[in-house]
């Protein structure tokens, strides 16, 4: 890994130079092409490195290009690609990387075992992933609608580097580059056979220990080699009751009225009208902000961090020299296997509004004096029950005891076949890629019909699961080829006949989804024209691509207009799209030396879409050497994103949506009480074929510096200008609907319109000029104050219903720039090298509006949002064995206190955390990693310790876990081992 043999084959000093564009753990740096000729030989192989297709030029000096090793990614003790970019400081900060740890184990989330790599903290669909240089298929089920690569489906122990360009670079790509490119360079041309073996866990009292086995095979015949690879990795799960600081809550206030083992009675139930918490709760009760005393439900009772996940992957790469023709196809599967918890689902009634019916005979469970005492202040009201019985009973509040468990499967391969040679100098390639993404998922527990679920309660569930029939004039229920059970009992606990009965409420929704890629590329390069002494260089290009996403959950996870909406499951929405597009693009790309101390290189590429048009983006860089030593480089470009094919092809969505109170005070006064907080609503999204291309414009400005063969310095200023970001946007839709009657709907939103919807008792009052609030020019602030004078509600708020309907729009534009620095310095000793790094990425500005509002917020140093992420590390190396440490460090930055709830902000009030002004820093974390290895003759040794001291990760009480999963885990000191063994 030394810099010595790559500078006398790239050109001495300018070589040293451009290796400062290295990320924290790479020391062989930019030019890792394997490219370098034996020293005898006069001819050098003409490479191509990410961010451009022109090769055997030096194109790094342009722009900043991050490489990490195959040797880097062993030292980091990183064993899925997910590991390894939370190393990265490109890749750090923000909401846009993710993992299993931010899954969820609903239809509509994120499926676990999979994860996204996002620069910037932009998102993942504004990076583009390749591999080899060629795009893959992204993930059937996207992450909302944002469609991203999996990258858990590229095995680590398969990747010869990864090239990291974090700039615009749709000029060269196309679609996704609008914060840069990562590209996976696969293993290929090997001699030998290699088996690894890898054990992590943590060192606390559970076993979260994950195992990977790896087995790499290359052999080379006369004009050929195959290099074959196989991976497997096994990892159990991490709970946060495993871990001493997530075990209980941080906070008691941040309760659900909804337990999961016994109901407690709703407060329209109760005649003080409060509720009533269950006697026979299986934890102490727990005191409200209203005086009540409930059985309450922490979300980290069931809360994962890390799911049970099995992957097998594999791949082939065959090389063949034709005469003076390169053939190369490669082949790349992968097979992962998750299950996934979810909290359990909640128990509404059977049009998803709260409170329940039981019958009264539901409180025979207790005790003569319990049931007296609970009658004495409970209200018996008649209901009707689902199959149309005139019942007497009450409501209650719940959720199912079971947590929602999901099994997802996924099995992704990606062909490519690639013709190379040459023509009149000439350099020519030709390539053909598919690329397919399968996944499914089942909902094996704690799924339950919402009908089947109702009758049950109301005593009208037949033996086969059917619901029975009611005759009104005999008063008589009748089952078909069933027979009639006893009625479920939600507060009988434990009891086996009462658990029967639930069971046969249950259901097995699924969801399927198919994602597909298959381009055709041709591009050519070489010398265009002699200029002076140097000549200039051109590559171009055409591309054609067609892509195809599928996303379809069973009829019984569905909503459907025909239905009002209501999926037939509680707590397993739908996302049901379809879409298909064919893109045509064409590039040209010109490297100009204008002199010896000046570079220019020009891109342009044209792409046309079939489904919203086309869009033409340039770029340009400048490399300027004054010196040998210094390289002075910019580089201006454009970008876009084309709209997701799952933005563009959503019939209908079920999912929660979220609101923010503190972007929008009008918002704020007529739906949170005048509080900043975020609320959340189950929602509808659609699909919207207007929507326009996301665009960027990126900036960079940089210099790298060699003073010495042993000291490299780069620094580099970067900007983004993304505009018409695409999202929902329900913050913005309840602040247009303060004048736009059109999208205020007194009950379920009509098919075929969109907007918001109310309570429909909401349309029995009037403002002061007698308009209900469906009607033109009617005053919410009156209606407010006429529903508060006419319900007496528990919460001074206009009543939101269910299922708003939101359509997919171009939703508004985000400003960020930073820089990034690296500092090298190696120290060579009498048997060793002392390496020493620093390097980071400080963020100058990350301005944003606010959903629902002109306002632009800064989000730097707000919460997810560190200013600061960087890292540093020192190794001794000798040519046997090295031993080192990386230390990470995460800035400080805003919590999230103003959308606490009021009972929330009150309790860490009283904590005494807060400052004159009522906000709160979440410290910064810096964690150290020791790494060590060991090379025998035929075998390789290492060894990590991931955060030695044991650091706690920062408390946040924005969080409703008391941490920051994006930034921080609670995992305390992990280890690793590795044995590898080669046979030459």
């Amino acid at each position: 890994m030394k810099l010595s043999a790559i500078s006398k084959t790239i050109g001495g000093a300018l070589g040293s130079a451009v290796v400062l564009s290295l990320n924290p753990l790479s020391f062989a740096a930019a030019y890792a092409q394997d490219a370098i000729s034996d020293e005898t030989t006069e001819t050098v192989e003409r490479i191509q490195v990410t961010g451009t297709n022109i090769r055997g030029v030096d194109m790094e000096g342009a722009q900043p290009l991050t490489v990490l090793t195959a040797e880097d990614i062993a030292k980091t003790g990183a064993s899925t690609i997910s590991d390894l970019m939370r190393t990265v400081s490109q890749t750090r900060g923000g909401l846009g990387s993710f993992d299993t740890t931010q899954s969820g184990a609903t239809s509509t989330s994120t499926p676990a075992g999979q994860a996204a790599a996002s620069l910037r903290g932009i998102g993942p669909s504004a990076t583009l992933t390749l591999v080899n240089g060629r795009r893959i298929a992204a993930s059937s089920f996207a992450a909302g609608t944002e469609n991203f690569v999996d990258v858990n489906s590229i095995p680590a122990s398969a990747v010869e580097r990864v090239e990291i360009l974090a700039t615009g670079a749709s000029a060269i790509y196309g679609a996704d580059a609008v914060a840069g490119v990562i590209n996976y360079i696969l293993k290929d041309n090997y001699e030998g056979l290699e088996l690894n073996g890898r054990y992590e866990n943590t060192t606390n009292s559970h076993d979260h220990g994950a195992t990977n086995f790896q087995v790499l095979w290359g052999k080379s015949f006369d004009n050929s080699n195959v290099t074959a690879y196989l991976d497997y990795y096994d990892r159990n799960d991490a709970r946060a009751t495993d871990f001493s600081q997530t075990r209980d809550p941080l906070l008691t206030s941040s309760y659900s009225y909804l337990p999961k083992n016994t109901p407690n009675i709703y407060y329209f139930a109760a005649r003080d009208g409060n509720e009533i918490g269950a006697p026979n709760c299986a934890s102490p009760l727990v005191t409200t902000e209203f005086g009540e005393e409930i059985c309450a439900y922490y979300g980290n009772e069931d809360d994962y961090f890390e799911t049970p996940l099995t992957a097998y992957s594999g791949g082939v790469t065959y090389t063949q020299e034709i005469n003076d023709l390169t053939w190369r196809t490669e082949l790349l599967v992968s097979h992962n296997k998750s299950t996934s918890f979810s909290s359990p689902a909640p128990i509404n009634q059977v049009d998803d509004s709260e409170g329940p019916w039981v019958p009264e005979t539901a409180l025979d469970v207790f005790d003569d004096t319990t049931r007296n005492a609970l009658l004495d202040n409970m209200y018996i009201d008649p209901f009707t029950s689902f199959a149309g019985q005139d019942l007497y009973g009450f409501q209650y509040d719940a959720r199912f005891s079971t947590p929602r468990t999901i099994e997802i499967d996924t099995t992704a391969y990606r062909l490519v076949s690639v013709l190379q040679g040459e023509f009149n100098d000439w350099e020519w390639e030709a390539g053909v890629t598919y690329s397919n993404s399968e996944s499914s998922q089942e909902a094996v527990a704690g799924i339950y019909n919402r009908y089947k679920y109702t009758a049950a309660v109301h005593g009208e569930l037949c033996s086969d699961g059917s619901i029975a029939d009611y005759d009104y004039d005999s008063d008589v229920l009748t089952c078909g080829s069933g027979s009639l059970v006893n009625a479920y009992n939600p507060f009988a606990v434990g009891v086996t006949a009462n658990d029967q009965i639930l069971a046969l409420t249950q259901e097995v929704p699924t969801r399927d989804g198919t994602s597909e890629v298959f381009a055709l590329d041709a591009k050519v390069n070489g010398e265009l024209m002699q200029w002076g002494d140097e000549a200039i260089m051109m590559a171009a290009g055409v591309e054609f691509r067609r892509e195809e996403i599928t996303d379809t959950p069973s009829l019984n996870a569905q909503a459907q207009a025909s239905n009002d909406y209501l999926v037939d499951v509680f707590g397993f929405g739908s996302s049901l799209s379809a879409a298909d597009r064919n893109q045509f693009g064409a590039f040209v790309e010109l490297f100009v030396p204008v002199s010896e101390k000046l570079d220019v290189s020009l891109a342009g590429r044209f792409d046309d879409y079939n489904d919203f048009g086309s869009t033409f983006n340039p770029k340009i860089g400048v490399v300027f050497r004054p010196v040998d030593d210094l390289i002075l480089r910019g580089a201006w470009s454009t970008a876009f994103r084309a709209p997701s094919l799952t933005q563009a092809g959503v019939k209908l969505r079920t999912t929660r949506a979220s609101f923010d109170c503190s972007a929008n005070q009008a918002v704020a006064d007529l739906y949170c009480e005048g509080q900043g907080s975020v609320r959340g609503n189950n929602v509808l999204e659609l699909g919207n074929a207007s929507l326009k291309a996301e665009e960027s414009e990126a900036l960079s400005i940089g210099l790298a510096y060699s003073p010495t063969e042993k000291t490299h310095i780069t620094i580099d200023y970067w900007q983004f200008d993304h505009e018409d970001i695409v999202d929902t946007n329900m913050t913005g839709v309840l602040a247009a609907a303060i004048n736009d009657a059109s999208l205020r709907h007194c009950g379920i939103v009509p098919e075929g319109q969109t907007g918001i919807s109310y309570d429909p008792d909401l349309c029995l009052v009037t403002d002061d000029s007698g308009l209900t609030i469906e009607e033109d020019g009617a005053n919410l602030t009156e209606i407010l104050d006429a529903w508060i004078a006419f319900d007496d509600p528990r919460f001074y708020e206009l009543p939101l219903y269910r299922d708003h309907i939101l359509q997919l729009e171009n939703t508004g534009t985000q400003e960020l720039s930073g820089v990034d620095w690296r500092i090298i310095q190696d120290i060579e000793l009498s048997k060793g090298t002392i390496e020493l790094g620093f390097s980071g990425t400080h963020y100058l500005s990350y301005d944003r509006n606010k959903p629902g509002s002109d306002e632009i917020e800064e989000l730097a140093g707000t919460f997810r949002y560190p200013e600061t992420v960087a890292s540093a590390e020192i190794f001794y190396v000798t040519d046997d064995w090295y031993a080192g440490a990386y230390v990470y460090y995460t800035g400080s930055y805003q919590d999230d206190i103003i959308r606490l709830r009021n009972r929330e902000f009150d309790e860490v009030e009283a904590l005494g955390v807060l400052d004159a002004d009522g906000n709160r820093d979440v410290e910064s974390w810096t964690t150290v990693t020791l790494s060590a290895g060991y090379y025998f003759e035929n075998m390789d040794l290492r060894f990590t310790l991931d955060n030695l001291f044991d650091e706690d990760a920062p408390v946040a009480y924005g969080s409703a876990r008391g941490f920051d999963a994006y930034n921080h885990d609670p995992y305390g000191t992990t280890y690793s081992v590795s044995l590898s063994y080669y046979f030459k």
